[in-house]
């Protein structure tokens, strides 16, 4: 018995993931070694360096991860699409993600419950940067750009 409840001090079990004493949940990754990461340069404005992502961060395919290939990627509830978000807030064809030099720019084609960044709902096109939170229907996505250049 090495964890220790974060609430009451009481010491549990290595695999508990509540305390027996108090109920509370037990958060393992408080414990886990924090990792040193080299300094980002910020001298120059941040570049689309490919290749690019989108994880669910909230919805029931929570920890998914798509890809970005090709030119255009689309997302919607049609099973032909290439992120397929099966759920009846998603639009059939509710957005498009086209390609360029400068990364990805994120397009609804007419959805009907909206599609929100960083929450704020769009209008038109919107120009990606890594990290941006996207909301198709009731679903949360992550936009990640790997900042190692292929």
């Amino acid at each position: 018995m090495s964890v220790v409840c974060g609430a009451c001090g009481a010491p549990c079990a290595d695999d508990a993931l509540f305390c027996s004493k108090c109920g509370a949940r037990l958060d393992l990754a408080a414990d886990a070694p924090t990792a040193v990461l080299a300094p980002v340069d910020v001298g120059e404005a941040p570049r689309y360096r490919g290749p690019a992502e989108l994880m669910v961060i909230a919805g029931h395919r929570s920890g998914t991860r798509f890809e970005l290939c090709g030119d255009w990627v689309t997302v919607g509830r049609h099973p032909e699409s290439d992120v397929f978000l099966d759920d009846i807030t998603v639009s059939r064809r509710h957005v498009v993600l086209e390609s360029g030099p400068t990364g990805h720019v994120l397009r609804d084609v007419g959805s009907l419950n909206g599609t929100y960044v960083n929450g704020l709902r769009t209008d038109g096109e919107v120009r990606l940067r890594s990290g941006d939170e996207l909301q198709v229907g009731k679903f949360k996505l992550l936009y990640l750009v790997s900042s190692v250049g292929l």
